[in-house]
């Protein structure tokens, strides 16, 4: 782990988690897609699930939890506020960096990612764990919402062409450039129209990870990486892709190991702006 990330205390390594397995103040959450793909064929010993359509987003609304919704899911996985919560996922931390942001959204302290995910912890051939852990309920005592990480549809159309506002675009080419509407992961989600939001500039969120272990990149290779497109720290940056879980994953990048002091994530993504009426797109 690069220790001159502006803030390496937000990820924590696949070792650090082995050796705090039993400690009483670390809850471990694996955030899961699908989780009976990964989840229920083996995890982290003692972690607990995150099911990332079930327990992350409001069952009635296209929202993320509500105040009281995010209360009772960290309650009932015995998450109290001095614990420390550590999380990881499928698919390189999508969906855990996803959870991590709608974490931070409500000023929640104590969390952190374990770099380089559940593809880490397989590879180094760590004891997985197929029984679901139960917890005592806890207390937890959730902020008032930060909305300055995050941006909705009419914050993305006031900054497209607005000076020292810019957009990224973390989704691969084919779909930047309306080829595809949806990843090969996801071929049945997609939006009406294919391209991408006028001026965005495409930086797939896979280029901040190491292809081997699905760590990130040093510091020195990401801020070269997104300077060499003009997303530096001096301008207001929003993220977006699809669903808002690729882009979460670029938003931690930028914020929390670039230290990027105005960095918000568009979760409603392209699949809000892809189907809006008299919203331009580019291809």
């Amino acid at each position: 782990m690069d220790e001159s990330y502006s803030h390496p205390e937000v990820l924590v390594s696949t070792q650090w988690v082995s050796e705090h397995l039993h400690d009483p103040k670390v809850r471990v959450a694996e955030v899961d897609y699908d989780p009976a793909a990964n989840y229920t064929q083996g995890h982290v010993p003692g972690a607990v699930l995150f099911d990332w359509k079930k327990d992350m987003n409001d069952p009635l609304n296209r929202n993320i939890l509500s105040k009281e919704q995010m209360g009772e899911l960290l309650q009932r996985n015995g998450v109290s506020n001095d614990t420390i919560l550590v999380l990881y996922g499928d698919f390189n931390n999508w969906f855990a960096a996803y959870a991590f942001w709608d974490l931070k959204y409500y000023s929640v302290e104590n969390v952190k990612l374990m770099d380089g995910g559940r593809k880490k912890w397989l590879l180094e051939d760590r004891p997985i764990a197929k029984d679901v852990p139960s917890y005592p309920s806890s207390k937890f005592s959730v902020a008032e919402p930060d909305v300055k990480i995050r941006a909705y549809r009419e914050d993305v159309r006031a900054a497209v062409g607005g000076p020292g506002r810019v957009l990224v675009d973390v989704r691969g080419p084919k779909e930047f450039s309306g080829e595809i509407t949806a990843p090969p992961e996801y071929p049945n989600e997609a939006a009406q129209r294919g391209g991408h939001i006028p001026g965005a500039k495409n930086i797939p969120w896979g280029m901040a990870v190491n292809d081997s272990d699905g760590t990130f990149k040093p510091r020195r290779e990401l801020e070269a990486l997104y300077a060499s497109k003009g997303v530096t720290s001096d301008k207001q940056v929003i993220t977006y892709c699809r669903i808002g879980e690729r882009s979460s994953h670029s938003w931690f990048v930028l914020k929390y190991l670039l230290g990027y002091p105005e960095v918000r994530n568009y979760d409603g993504s392209w699949t809000e702006w892809g189907n809006s009426i008299l919203y331009p797109i580019e291809k």
